[in-house]
């Protein structure tokens, strides 16, 4: 029953963001709209984690899964696809050095500010 409950304010969270993303003319998923309200609701205290770890862990196991179909589709139209290969991987490579950067320059403000507020 702990699972069910759980799982049931999950789809609560991702309802409230199908209804966003119907309410709103932006053009974001309303999955995350539902991640969002889920984040602003533990951050404030409404929702508590242990009401729904357990189903986001478990829900979190299943995601490999999502990644099968889509490498499928990528195998499957690989003539498509090989041509675009070698922009892709400069994109990715660039996207992912840009973030690291991004992530280390954060992560030493964040730092840096902790360690003025201790002294």
């Amino acid at each position: 029953m702990k699972y069910l409950s759980q799982f049931f304010i999950i789809l609560l969270f991702t309802l409230a963001g199908e209804a966003l993303q119907r309410l709103l003319p932006l053009p974001i998923p309303a999955s995350v709209y539902g991640l969002v309200l889920l984040f602003a609701a533990l951050c404030l205290g409404v929702v508590k984690l242990g009401q729904v770890k357990q189903a986001g862990s478990f829900l979190t196991s299943l995601l490999p899964l999502l990644f099968v179909s889509p490498a499928a589709g990528v195998l499957e139209n690989w003539g498509l696809v090989r041509g675009s290969l070698v922009p892709m991987a400069a994109l990715v490579l660039a996207s992912t050095v840009l973030t690291f950067g991004i992530s280390g320059r954060v992560a030493q403000r964040w730092m840096k500010k902790e360690g003025k507020g201790r002294e």
